[in-house]
This record gives structure tokens, sequence and C-alpha cells, in this order.
């Protein structure tokens, strides 16, 4: 599908991943554009960071519009809508708005909920040698955490629907910024008379909290704990998918 802006051009998409001083989370981000590049050569996939990693979105919003690009679509690399995509993404391009009022900016959605995204869990899950939806077994579905209620309602959502696919249970946890935590979740269920246990990592790229997951939930007594979501195929799917809604709706850069 081609999104014309200009003289027939797609729109480029500028992803803007949160940033880690960890290298190992550029690296997966990298991975995951690459996978959209692969599907969609046609349109011109740029990358950006909020914080800690060069280049930053507005600096490259820039660019393009300086180079005499008709627009872009901007495509939050973020799980769920929180801070960084009600607050920082639009903070970041009400500037660039006012100093390129003919540049044409569309924001997409961020990546999360969407059902593509339990498929991925149910993915890695499985390469860790966990069998969907094994009734046997309870999943605690672990994202990050988000001073945002709103955020953290959505992963308790997830869980509850995850929970229909046939598992002992899911529930959800947050390694920051809420309750319960992985390893106290981890716990509860087994009080509660689980089989079995195994985490779901909900993040998109290694770093701090992944880390700390692992390692927290192994020694609460998880029998497996998934890789994070990177590049699997699902996601890069979903990039593609929320950069042509961001043409389907009609979104506005104020907007996220």
């Amino acid at each position: 599908m081609r999104h014309p802006l200009v003289s027939g051009h797609p729109a480029p998409m500028v992803a803007v991943a949160h940033g880690s001083r960890d290298p190992r989370a550029a690296a997966t981000v990298e991975n995951l554009l690459d996978a959209v590049r692969a599907r969609r050569p046609d349109v011109p996939v740029l990358t950006s960071y909020l914080d800690h990693a060069p280049p930053a979105p507005g600096r490259l919003l820039d660019g393009l519009a300086s180079r005499g690009a008709g627009g872009a679509v901007v495509l939050p690399l973020l799980l769920t809508a929180a801070y960084h995509s009600k607050s920082d993404i639009p903070g970041v391009l009400a500037p660039v708005r006012r100093r390129h009022p003919l540049f044409g900016l569309r924001t997409a959605g961020t990546l999360g909920p969407h059902p593509l995204l339990m498929a991925a869990l149910e993915r890695r899950l499985s390469e860790a040698g966990v069998e969907s939806g094994d009734p046997g077994t309870a999943v605690v579905l672990v994202s990050a955490g988000s001073s945002d209620p709103s955020a953290n309602a959505t992963i308790g959502r997830m869980a509850r629907e995850w929970r229909a696919r046939g598992w002992y249970d899911v529930v959800p946890a947050y390694a920051s910024a809420g309750g319960p935590d992985h390893a106290a979740a981890v716990r509860a269920l087994y009080e509660a008379g689980a089989p079995r246990v195994v985490v779901a990592s909900y993040f998109l790229a290694p770093g701090y909290f992944a880390d700390k997951v692992r390692t927290e939930s192994l020694a609460a007594g998880a029998t497996a704990v998934s890789p994070v979501l990177g590049s699997a195929p699902e996601l890069a799917e979903l990039v593609l998918l929320r950069y042509d809604e961001a043409f389907a709706t009609g979104r506005a850069a104020a907007a996220v």
C-alpha cells in the first residue's frame, strides 16, 4: 500500500523508541525496523529515540522538512499508551509543526493493545518451551508499569483476555510503578495452587527491567521467562498496520 504525501512518494516513517543506555536495546529496535523495511521496501523507515540515544525525533523531522519532504508518519514504538505517547511525543511534535507549518505530520497509535501482540507473546513463550494455552500453566504478564493508571489497566485487561485462551490463570504484574510485582505474582499463583508458573515479558527490548524480571522471577520459582518481544514477525506486521492506520484514520500530529 502506498500513501503519497508529495509527488506520489510514500511518507517516511519516523519510528520513535523509548531509548536506553543498554546497547542491546538499540540493536533490537534496529532488528525490528529491518524486518519492517524488508516487508515494505518502498517506505523510508527512520529510527529515533526519546532519550539516552541519538537521533532525537525532532531533529529527524526537521531534517526531512528542510530537505523538502512533504511530511512523515511518527510511529511510537511503545507497547501501551502512557506518559511518553500522551505527553513526550506531542511535546516533540509541537515545535516541529511551528517551525514547518506546511510539513504534513501524522501520528500513528501505540503498538498495543492488539491481538498481534498476544500472538507475539505466545511465540516467545513457545520459544521458552511453554505450550500455548496449557491448562496446567499459569502466566504472569509483566510490563514495565506506569504512573498512568490507564496504562496499567490495559495490562490487566490483556491478562483477562489471555486467560480465556485456556491457561490455568493469567495475572498482570509490573516491574515498577504498580503492583503486584513479578516475583510476588509468581509466589501468589503457587500459593493459590497453580501447578506451574511462567512469566511473559511484555517488553520491546532488553535492558534493566527485562533483566530484573528474569532474575527475580526465576528466583521466585517461575519455570520459564520468555524473551523480550524484539523483532517478532507479529511486531513488524503491527508496525506497518499502525502506519497504514495513520492514513485511514487521518490522525493529526497533536493527537496520539
